[in-house]
């Protein structure tokens, strides 16, 4: 039996993660705040041993790792506007340095390291790219890409100062249990009719549960220091949004949006407060990402991690229902 650390336990992916981790023999901790939203993890709660910190704060860190064998640091702020430089930047590259240096420290056996593709790079045209690429996510400037990508260095060094350490790098992640609307704002919102035009770009599309497994797969046999992307089909916003109206019975989105005329609606939505009846994901640093086209390509982790595939449209079906039955979507 070994005793595991998993940062991030409250967040959609954690908590889908720690849900499988109680189902094997090892014990299971969770670094938590004391003022967290345990909701996540109902039912779970007796199997877990909350572990009160923040990965923000070395010394909480360094008293959770004690005994620990494996870590897995899913922590991290997702966040793609321009508001949070310094908040990113604390949870996502120090959050990330104080982990692993506290792993060095203890003597774990290895840190799995939950990234983005943010951290991965942009494709060029619509072929997907895989782990060798380049990181370019730098010509988009968006902050959170920055962090995450700064975070993988973290985990670089901490690799050549002697810790075994695997990334992956989970894609769009569909799936029930995203209670707090991550990728499921989208579902939301085109449900409510609130997205009425649709960007040019595409994202490649995965299931929160082949997330998890895969990660849990990663731990026991990625290769040391490689990094894997988690990822499945690949499909244009258009694609994507039509998906979630056939599902949710919600008319089709019909109008496409480049980015430059984007940035002049945005201007004049703003100028005259207009902002009922747009979803708030239309914010300039979204569109933006969204106008790119994240295409990956997942072969590593189907051929070294054995990662399963599904169709993307039985993950939107699973948020919507998980939704929709528990009256989530107004």
């Amino acid at each position: 039996m070994n005793n595991i650390l998993v940062t991030g336990a409250t967040g959609f992916i954690g908590s889908r993660l720690v849900e499988k981790l109680v189902a094997t023999p090892d014990r299971i901790s969770v670094l938590v705040r004391k003022n967290s939203d345990l909701s996540a993890l109902s039912g779970k709660l007796d199997k877990i041993q909350l572990v009160y910190g923040d990965v923000t704060d070395g010394d909480s860190v360094a008293n959770a790792m004690a005994g620990i064998d494996y870590v897995y640091h899913v922590a991290g702020l997702t966040y793609m506007g321009d508001k949070k430089t310094e908040l990113l930047y604390r949870i996502n590259v120090t959050g990330t340095k104080n982990v692993l240096h506290s792993a060095l420290e203890s003597g774990v056996k290895r840190v799995l390291h939950v990234s983005s593709i943010t951290a991965v790079g942009i494709a060029s045209g619509k072929k997907p790219v895989d782990e060798s690429v380049k990181w370019n996510f730098d010509a988009v400037k968006l902050e959170y890409a920055r962090t995450k990508h700064l975070a993988e260095l973290e985990v670089a060094d901490a690799l050549n100062k002697g810790l075994d350490t695997v990334i992956v790098n989970p894609a769009f992640v569909f799936g029930a249990g995203d209670m707090n609307f991550n990728a499921g704002r989208l579902i939301k919102d085109v449900n409510n009719r609130l997205i009425p035009f649709y960007p040019l770009g595409g994202i490649c599309v995965i299931d929160v549960d082949i997330v998890a497994e895969t990660i849990i797969t990663a731990m026991e046999k990625g290769r040391k220091g490689e990094r894997y992307i988690i990822g499945g089909e690949n499909v244009s916003y258009k694609q994507l949004v039509d998906t979630i109206s056939k599902i949710t019975g919600a008319p089709k989105v019909l109008l496409p949006l480049p980015y430059w005329l984007a940035k002049i609606l945005k201007t004049m939505l703003d100028r005259y407060k207009i902002r009922n009846g747009i979803s708030k994901l239309f914010n300039l640093s979204m569109f933006r990402v969204a106008s790119e086209s994240l295409y990956f390509d997942s072969s590593k982790a189907l051929r070294e991690l054995g990662m399963r595939h599904e169709p993307y449209e039985k993950s939107i079906r699973s948020a919507y229902e998980w939704y929709r039955e528990r009256n989530m979507l107004r």
